[in-house]
């Protein structure tokens, strides 16, 4: 499409948009004034009906649980994508490859950021953990909780080095759990179809109110989701670090300082 034909198709759609726009806000209710009648509906039937206590998560994992699958696939899309396009090419070596930024230097981690970030790592875990186990209890989940768990590895990078935090894990496994978890929840939807005749049904026993084994197979989709979250950040993070370090490995000059990330790259 040529540049005036856009600017065309553009000053035509414009005004139907704003008009579509325009109309929503003017249908919106007054501040502080609200119709809430569906929020109002799934405050009063959560708990009887599903035994979760965090509605929020009963409209993510239950009664509107397909839409999540898509918005988890989005995820594992865009994931796939960005690795796609930074992982490392053939003239990508050392040999081809120039940092723009002559003289560019980064320095080694102190003592202290190291003691902190390590000591952080457990609590953090822990957390994380928390965090999607009680997901149908407290607020949370497994989107929250797998952003918090891959924060973890992370605080491993900013205490030590890239090679401390490629010795952590083989990119295979990363890359499997993240397969796993998005198959997962398809895997749990499945099941339903099977035992209740629909898809993503919740067949599992809802057991009893306020108690960590309740509300059916939604701690199972946390569990699914926290994993598929967390190891698509971590491949996210491998990706940019990895990138990042095959423009900066090159020879310095006499005069530069060495970077400490060569070393470790």
């Amino acid at each position: 499409m040529t540049p005036r034909a856009r600017r065309l198709l553009f000053f035509a759609s414009a005004p139907v948009l704003g008009i579509v726009v325009a109309a929503g806000l003017f249908g919106l209710p007054r501040f502080g004034h609200s119709d809430a009648q569906y929020g109002q509906v799934l405050n009063a039937v959560s708990v009887p009906e599903r035994h979760i206590t965090d509605v929020v998560t009963a409209v993510n994992f239950d009664y509107r649980s397909v839409d999540t699958m898509g918005e988890e696939f989005i995820f594992f899309a865009a994931v796939a994508g960005v690795v796609l396009l930074l992982g490392a090419q053939a003239d990508e070596s050392p040999g081809h490859v120039e940092d723009a930024a002559t003289g560019r230097w980064v320095p080694p981690t102190s003592d202290a950021v190291r003691v902190l970030g390590l000591a952080l790592v457990g609590p953090t875990v822990l957390f994380a953990l928390y965090v999607i186990a009680h997901g149908h209890l407290t607020p949370g989940g497994g989107f929250q909780g797998g952003v918090v768990l891959a924060t973890a590895v992370l605080l491993v990078y900013l205490a030590g080095e890239h090679q401390h935090l490629h010795n952590l894990y083989p990119d295979r496994a990363i890359e499997g759990l993240e397969a796993g978890g998005a198959a997962g929840y398809v895997v749990l939807g499945v099941a339903g179809l099977a035992l209740s005749g629909s898809f993503l049904a919740n067949w599992a026993p809802l057991g009893q109110v306020g108690h960590l084994n309740s509300a059916g197979i939604v701690p199972l989709i946390n569990v699914a989701v926290g994993a598929e979250v967390a190891a698509g950040f971590v491949l996210l993070l491998s990706a940019f670090l990895h990138q990042t370090l095959i423009l900066r490995r090159r020879r310095p000059t006499p005069d530069e300082p060495v970077d400490p990330l060569e070393r470790s790259a």
